[in-house]
């Protein structure tokens, strides 16, 4: 049958399947819907692992240290602290985050007008990783014990959660991938029912001329072929089209920041319509054969 999809029937197949009418426009509408709804489908699952290995890489690529103490205290605790970060193997040089910093990294939860000069708001520390020499596990512990009120966190409670979150999000887009799948055949199985239907007269008299079932399938397989491809094909250009639309999100480091296709993932989206193809092909057979088989 695929080598009398490919050859084509030089137009004999329109005697059988007629080119127009409503399920040649249910056929070409449902594939190319789906086709649109598969790209967006695509790029978030794409996205989010993009999105996992950044947030994941930014997070692991410095520890913060948090100093707190008796005000009298504060300033002799963070220079001890200071001078173990600037010696512990597999670290970059350690930065006090002035005052500013402090209060803007509090400003979402107390505004920006607190005045943290007037609040007892420990030092922050920030640590870049150099190498993979350096050991989270054992400065904590050296921190506990030559300087008290030293206290590192290396960020994994932040990070666990959202490379989770992010996984889930990628589960759901490839999930949404098989079932935009399962309803695109569903929806070319029953407009292949409907013509197959529609042809009913057609069909008895092929076969009293000697046409075989398997001849009369493979019109209707490569025209519902041909219009689920056709369908995807403009329904994925549409989608690659929505998805090059959208606004940058990274100046203002928001949720989507990511979302699309970048450098060879826009090849991605141009599976869809062969995978289309595929899938009105599969149904489309199994329909025809088993309508013919049905009916005597």
């Amino acid at each position: 049958m695929w080598q009398g999809l490919l050859r084509g029937d030089g137009g004999k197949g329109d005697r059988i399947v007629p080119p127009t009418g409503y399920t040649a426009q249910l056929t070409l509408f449902s594939a190319g819907a789906m086709a649109f709804l598969a790209v967006f489908a695509l790029a978030l699952a794409l996205a989010t692992g993009r999105l996992a290995d950044r947030w994941s890489a930014e997070l692991a690529g410095s520890v913060t240290v948090r100093v707190s103490a008796p005000a009298a205290e504060q300033e002799a605790r963070t220079q001890a602290t200071m001078q173990i970060l600037q010696t512990t193997p597999g670290a970059g040089a350690p930065r006090l985050l002035p005052q500013d910093e402090v209060a803007g990294l509090l400003a979402p939860w107390f505004g920006p007008e607190m005045p943290v000069d007037a609040l007892p708001v420990p030092s922050l520390i920030d640590l870049p990783i150099d190498s993979r020499d350096f050991d989270a596990e054992g400065l904590r512990l050296r921190l506990e014990a030559e300087a008290p009120g030293a206290v590192l966190d290396d960020h994994t409670q932040w990070r666990r959660p959202l490379v989770s979150a992010a996984e889930r999000l990628r589960v759901l887009g490839v999930i949404s991938l098989l079932l935009i799948a399962a309803a695109s055949a569903s929806m070319i199985t029953l407009a292949a029912k409907a013509a197959l239907a529609a042809n009913g007269q057609v069909i008895r008299v092929l076969r009293l001329i000697g046409a075989r079932d398997i001849t009369i399938a493979t019109a209707f397989v490569r025209r519902f072929t041909q219009r689920a491809a056709l369908g995807a094909a403009a329904g994925t250009l549409i989608g690659m089209a929505g998805i090059a639309l959208l606004p940058d999100m990274d100046p203002a480091g928001g949720f989507l920041t990511g979302l699309g296709f970048h450098g060879w993932g826009w090849l991605a989206p141009l599976a869809i319509p062969v995978i289309a193809a595929i899938v009105g092909f599969l149904a489309t057979r199994w329909a025809a054969l088993k309508m013919l088989g049905a009916v005597r």
